[in-house]
């Protein structure tokens, strides 16, 4: 039928795609042993949420409770009753949210493209990539990706991919725990024959019971209904919905929802410089320049990136993520400074290019106030910010050179 040919053009762009999806396994859980590891720490039959004694409910369970039959949403007196040895803690919201934002910074330096679906969930789209990633297979690249959450975090992920966000979530679940599962290009039909309906993302146990009062029970079941009579079922829009999801058809974006993940700026000299004090000239040069554009889109950045590429191409980088984030020439240059100095300290030969990156940004701090035993390097005070926009409202009202720092006018 002509209508199906156009249905099915999705399933031809999304061929090309490189989407994964990084799951946090039990992240309640992960957090609640990294914020008390001499207690929760301790506890291979770990519940996070609720108590023995109210009428609270299950937030996470360990994989050892899970085995037992206890299940998120569970009230946590029968997960008890289930698993009586089992320990049951809370977790403070902040501890998730801190280690959550330690996830996605990481992402941020590893994918392109991130957009959380939840605290612990995170798509990326890495379509495109075949070639930065020098013909890495997707799943080399998801091996990649969780071993590096794992390394900088102290959290282990589980990830799933495929050509498409819906793909992508079903593998993961294939992925579980601490693994990578990746469906390949043409495999969709295949992979998506394997599962009942009700593992399906939007089919609840309502839909399933109505689609198994028809007859229909796993998705091959539903593949040989026409799309004309799973709209006369479910209705129009719920049954073309239905018809897309278990034909495998998704085109949906991953869409990061922050206005930027990183600014950088670099330059790359007429001649090598050998010597440190002519670096450090560049650096404070470029240091101001990529801190004047974080403030001008009103962010501030948690983590401090330099790059530096030696006289024979070998290019080397050095990264400092901040207790608190910052947006002042100052700040910014001193923790740069220390960055290329160790760099400096591993190999000491000619560099061709210099740069510093900005990420892990946030809205502007404004009036923010900093905690009283701020990092020697990395503090930043109210003077420094003051200071840092005043030069920024000079340099947009007389010229970008109105104002300059006293070493470079030396090189004049």
């Amino acid at each position: 039928m002509p209508g199906e040919a156009v249905a099915d053009q999705p399933a031809a762009r999304q061929r090309e795609r490189r989407i994964l999806l990084v799951d946090c396994d039990a992240f309640f859980v992960q957090v609640a042993r990294l914020h008390d590891p001499e207690g929760a720490g301790r506890a291979r039959l770990l519940i996070v949420g609720g108590s023995p004694t109210d009428r609270g409910v299950v937030t996470s369970a360990s994989y050892e409770c899970r085995a037992f039959g206890v299940r998120s949403a569970m009230p946590t007196a029968q997960a008890l009753r289930l698993c009586p040895d089992a320990m049951v803690v809370g977790v403070p919201r902040g501890a998730v949210m801190e280690k959550s934002r330690e996830v996605r910074a990481v992402l941020e330096h590893l994918a392109p493209v991130v957009q959380a679906a939840s605290v612990d969930e995170f798509y990326l789209d890495l379509t495109g990539t075949e070639r930065l990633f020098a013909a890495e297979t997707l799943e080399a690249t998801a091996r990649r990706i969780r071993d590096g959450v794992l390394a900088r975090t102290c959290v282990e992920v589980s990830i799933g991919g495929g050509t498409g966000r819906v793909i992508a979530k079903l593998a993961t679940a294939k992925a579980k725990p601490a693994g990578v599962y990746i469906v390949a290009p043409g495999q969709e039909r295949d992979f998506l024959d394997q599962l009942e309906l009700a593992d399906l993302p939007g089919v609840g146990p309502a839909l399933a019971d109505v689609l198994r009062a028809r007859g229909l029970v796993r998705v091959r079941d539903a593949v040989a209904v026409q799309r004309e009579w799973l709209e006369r079922w479910l209705g129009k829009r719920r049954g073309a919905w239905l018809w897309r999801r278990v034909h495998g058809l998704d085109d949906s974006e991953v869409e990061p929802r922050e206005r930027r993940r990183s600014l950088s700026a670099e330059r790359t000299f007429f001649e090598d410089l050998g010597r440190d004090e002519d670096l450090e000239r560049r650096l404070m040069e470029i240091a101001a320049t990529v801190a004047s554009g974080l403030r001008k889109e009103g962010l501030c950045a948690q983590t401090i990136t330099v790059k530096l590429r030696d006289y024979d191409f070998r290019t080397r980088s050095r990264s400092r993520t901040l207790p608190e984030p910052v947006e002042s020439d100052a700040a910014i240059l001193d923790v740069a400074r220390t960055l290329l100095r160790e760099l400096r300290a591993q190999r000491h030969v000619a560099a061709r290019l210099l740069g510093v990156g900005l990420s892990g940004l946030a809205e502007g701090s404004g009036t923010r106030q900093l905690g009283l035993f701020a990092d020697p390097v990395a503090g930043e005070s109210e003077r420094d910010r003051t200071l840092s926009r005043t030069v920024d409202q000079l340099r947009k009202r007389f010229g970008r050179d109105a104002v300059r720092p006293g070493r470079l006018l030396d090189d004049e």
